[in-house]
């Protein structure tokens, strides 16, 4: 019984059977531990398109397979992919006999993984939820390790946004039209359900869709896909949540065609990681599926969601030397109870309808209908001629005073005429208040809502910015053999989004009413719906602003694959259509010409082509080859510059151009696997819209503007992005119990030229300028590094697997070249030009003195140690395992992120807001977990 634990074990004689043209070998799956059959399990032969599913007794077998010697590799998604040799001898099938399924303990790594990466760690403005999330599909060790150790640091494969990858769910895009990323929260918390899982590395072909280069990830649900059982789970962690349980039951087919599958889950905490971190979600999911022959069956999948959790700030360093890196200055107290201001709300309920066509033995034709309604609320505070309620305002800080000359006092010597030396009271002052207090002060928004001068106006008010959509989604996929050598995969998608996007108002605060007003403004600018002026807001009303989306988009793509003794390669190509348009359901004071109605209709229309091929030396030894080049839409949100208040188009916006290429070579034997990748990836011509307040912008570029100070939205377009790296990931099987692996990956990801910067500024909008953008010329870019990951990473780890059902494995991850997030506007000419159109610089403006000041900050380098383990026992006919993780075991304190803040756009202004070593809008920091633990019980039954 202890060789049960070998990857591979016979246990019946093996004798050969005769049959006419038949060469080939058949074998029987059963799981380790309880000795049962296991269902669909996936048999493949390597170096050929041949593959086939265990039958409900776990039996494969494979026909008309070549002589020789061949590796034939068996997975499934909760278990230890084996690989085995096997001699194939002409006219005969080989009986492997019974071959044991291990459990895979990378499966509950990855629920402790979705515990990290799931948390937001930005602000609104950051674009990062979670980057990992595609990466959890892979069986790859350099992309298991990619997601597991390095994904608490935000590690990026290839330093690519996720936007650049696929998901899908039974073959419906979860990519969000908006802004192109996939909404994992949809999902969360569904561990279980969400197990089926197929992944493709870079632009590789995935039979699903054409993809991007970042990869694809296709989820399915299909009930009858489930192995029949149950699992019940619990686990602790110290996280952005603390407690979290999961239950999951699947029926599997029964004799009339009908198979179910059912999971819940709940995960909550009073306090994550971060203070004032809250966290609840509720997870459901139900799939059912009714076979009515061996053609047709048809299947159902519902999933809700509902995860409702405290964000966390951003911080400078002042602030984080001050409170420490665990401070969040989003919440306060209230009743007893730490209160937090910005909340994140996911709800987007997913319903799919699928039909499953076995067209013939090569043929099958799977057709999804899907519909998603639900909304995504993010709230904040809003506050009318009345203090900021914010604790790390700037003006609230040491740093203000310090950069204050009038907040210097002298200190005299003792004949009361020598000055010694100065002190400044008001630092002092600001830096005791917050040492002592520095939270959100809610009894102070109430009082101030109640006082009588406000006759039950509130002055202070909580929001959300709200979206709720309504998307359709119909997907239609044909995978077929057309003969032993070829493959055709093709595909259609079509979606159509209203996405309806306003403020609400949630809390008056203990007011009566909140006045829909922008004070900022006078006269009609001040108005957020001239149509209904000096509106009284209420709790649940919408106001600020309020409009929809409407996006309508056509995808389809052909892929032919081909497969021969020396060479498999592929071609594939796709054409997409997407066509955006804004509907305003306000007239805003400001843009009252432009702002309520329907915008333009924007159209882009795109096309892609990939190939690659595969060069198999012998049956363990591979080259593979991949290239791609394709055209992509600029997401919606870039689309429309200042969407909130106008329907004016982005200027000089156009689609994407994505390049990329990756030469492998692959080992592939039964106990030493390894991968090394050099790859390249262009992205050229691409937009980012984001909104500031800025200080010394429009003196002299804006003749007339009348105030140099202004919020406004910075586009920048036509930026070009490369990216050059190497991967690299073995495994070695030591002994039977012993298991060493490692990764490593070096990347230089940089901005490839200096792309033009204009500026949209509400301030000089007027009857006559609808479109008031500024020409601030190039933003000298090129050079910098991009921002948010680690663009070097090593790994090394050993593992023990006891032959009594135990293990043990600890890794060391080695993290470094990651960078601050730089602000565009500081390098444009405006920050060093007074005079443009003489070409007269600042005074102090030297070439060291600028680019000292510009000079993007590099994070210093982190290694963080992991350790993992966990044991199972079978007890009857159930098993009973635990789990346990600790990340971090040093509790290193790094940043893994950050951005550079805008407010000081020319040299004087940031020289000055530099002069004592702490500015007051330094730059702002993101942080990863220090020490941190997942533990998880659970039964299969």
């Amino acid at each position: 019984m202890k060789k049960l634990v070998i990857s591979t074990l016979f246990v019946m004689q093996v004798f050969f059977v005769f049959a006419q043209n038949n060469t080939g070998f058949t074998g029987k799956v059963l799981d380790s531990k309880t000795q049962k059959p296991l269902q669909n399990v996936v048999a493949s032969i390597q170096n050929t398109s041949l593959t086939t599913l265990t039958d409900g007794a776990g039996v494969f077998t494979f026909k008309e397979v070549a002589v020789g010697s061949q590796l034939l590799q068996i997975k499934s998604a909760g278990y230890k992919d084996q690989l085995l040799s096997v001699e194939v001898i002409a006219g005969k099938i080989l009986d492997l006999g019974i071959v044991v399924m291990d459990e895979d303990i990378t499966s509950e790594q990855q629920l402790s993984l979705i515990t990290i990466t799931e948390n937001d760690l930005g602000d609104d403005n950051s674009g990062s939820e979670s980057t990992s999330g595609l990466l959890q599909a892979s069986r790859d060790v350099f992309q298991q390790t990619a997601a597991f150790n390095w994904g608490q640091a935000r590690f990026r494969v290839r330093g690519l946004d996720n936007e650049y990858g696929t998901t899908m769910i039974n073959g419906i895009v979860m990519n969000k039209i908006y802004d192109g990323r996939p909404q994992f929260s949809n999902w969360g918390g569904l561990n279980d359900a969400t197990r089926n899982q197929e992944f493709t590395s870079g632009s590789a072909p995935s039979d699903y869709t054409f993809g991007g280069i970042l990869g694809t990830q296709e989820i399915n649900t299909r009930a009858s896909i489930y192995r029949r059982g149950g699992r019940v789970s619990f686990s602790g962690t110290n996280t952005n949540y603390s407690w979290r349980s999961m239950g999951t039951y699947a029926s599997g087919m029964n004799t009339e065609g009908w198979a179910f599958v059912v999971s819940a889950s709940r995960r909550w905490a009073q306090e994550g990681y971060f203070e004032g971190t809250d966290y609840s979600a509720n997870s459901l999911f139900a799939s059912v599926e009714k076979k009515f022959n061996d053609h047709h069956s048809l299947g159902f999948t519902s999933i809700f969601a509902q995860n409702r959790r405290g964000k966390s700030s951003p911080n400078t360093n002042e602030v984080n030397d001050l409170k420490g890196f665990q401070y969040n200055s989003y919440w306060g107290w209230q009743n007893g109870k730490k209160r937090n201001s910005r909340d994140k709300e996911v709800e987007e309920p997913i319903n799919i309808l699928t039909h499953y066509w076995k067209i013939n033995n090569n043929t099958n034709l799977n057709t999804s209908v899907s519909y998603q309604i639900g909304h995504v609320g993010n709230s904040r505070l809003d506050y009318q001629l009345a203090n900021n309620p914010d604790p790390t305002y700037y003006k609230y800080l040491p740093s203000y005073f310090l950069n204050s000359p009038s907040s210097y006092d002298p200190i005299y010597a003792p004949d009361n005429t020598t000055i010694i030396g100065y002190s400044n009271q008001d630092a002092d002052n600001a830096r005791a208040k917050f040492l002592n207090d520095g939270q959100i002060d809610w009894n102070a928004m109430y009082e101030a809502n109640t006082a009588s001068v406000n006759a039950g106006k509130s002055v202070y008010a909580l929001y959300e910015d709200r979206t709720d959509d309504k998307q359709w989604n119909a997907n239609s996929i044909i995978n077929s053999r057309l003969s032993d050598r070829i493959s055709m995969n093709a595909g259609v998608n079509f979606r159509k989004l209203n996405s309806h996007n306003y403020q609400k108002l949630t809390d008056l605060l203990g007011g009566q009413y909140f006045l829909d007003v922008d004070p900022f403004y006078t006269g009609d600018a001040t108005q957020s719906d001239l149509n209904n002026p000096n509106r009284h807001i209420e709790k649940g009303d919408t106001y600020g602003y309020n409009y929809n989306l409407l996006a309508t988009t056509f995808d389809g793509f052909t892929q032919f694959k081909f497969s021969y003794k020396k060479i498999d390669f592929y071609l594939a190509e796709s054409f997409s259509r997407s066509q955006y348009q804004r509907d305003g359901l306000y007239r805003n004071g400001i843009y009252a010409n432009n702002s309520y109605g329907r915008s333009e209709k924007k159209i882009f229309e795109n096309f892609g082509f990939k190939g690659g091929l595969t060069y198999k030396v012998n049956g363990r030894n591979y080259f593979d080859f991949n290239g791609a080049y394709m055209t992509k839409a600029p997401s919606m949100r870039n689309v429309f510059a200042n969407a909130r208040i106008n329907n004016n188009i982005t200027p000089d916006i156009n689609s994407e151009s994505v390049m990329s290429a990756d030469a492998s070579y692959i080992i592939k034997a039964p106990k030493f696997k390894a991968r090394v990748t050099a790859y390249f990836a262009k992205i050229m011509n691409s937009t980012e819209v984001s909104f500031f307040y800025g200080e010394g912008l429009f003196d002299e570029v804006a003749v007339g503007a009348g105030n140099e100070d202004s919020f406004i939205s910075e586009i920048v377009t036509g930026i070009n992005k490369k990216n050059i790296g190497g991967e690299f990931g073995f495994e070695y099987q030591i002994t039977s119990t012993i298991k060493v692996s490692g990764s490593a990956a070096y990347g230089e990801y940089k901005y490839d030229n200096n792309p033009n910067l204009k500026v949209n500024d509400d301030g000089q909008a007027s009857a006559t300028n609808s479109n008031p953008i500024t020409d601030f010329g190039k933003t000298y870019l090129k050079g910098y590094r991009q921002s948010g990951m680690p663009q070097q990473a090593y790994s090394l780890g050993l593992e023990y697997r006891d032959p009594k059902f135990w293990w043990i494995g600890a890794n060391v991850n080695y993290l470094a070249d990651s960078y601050i997030d730089i602000s565009s506007i500081l390098r444009t000419d405006n920050f060093v030009i007074e005079d443009p159109a003489n070409g007269i610089g600042y005074d102090g403006a030297t070439v060291d003195a600028v680019s000292k000041a510009l000079k993007q900050e590099k994070f210093d380098p982190v290694t963080l140690v992991n350790l993992v383990g966990g044991k199972s026992w079978k007890v009857g006919n159930d098993t009973f395992g635990l789990f346990a993780s600790v990340n971090n075991v040093f509790d290193v304190k790094y940043k893994t992120g950050g951005f550079e803040q805008s407010r000081k756009a020319n040299f004087p202004e940031y020289q000055a807001d530099n002069a004592n070593g702490t500015p007051s809008f330094g730059s702002k920091y993101f942080y990863g977990y220090g020490r941190t633990y997942f533990v998880n019980l659970y039964i299969n039954f």
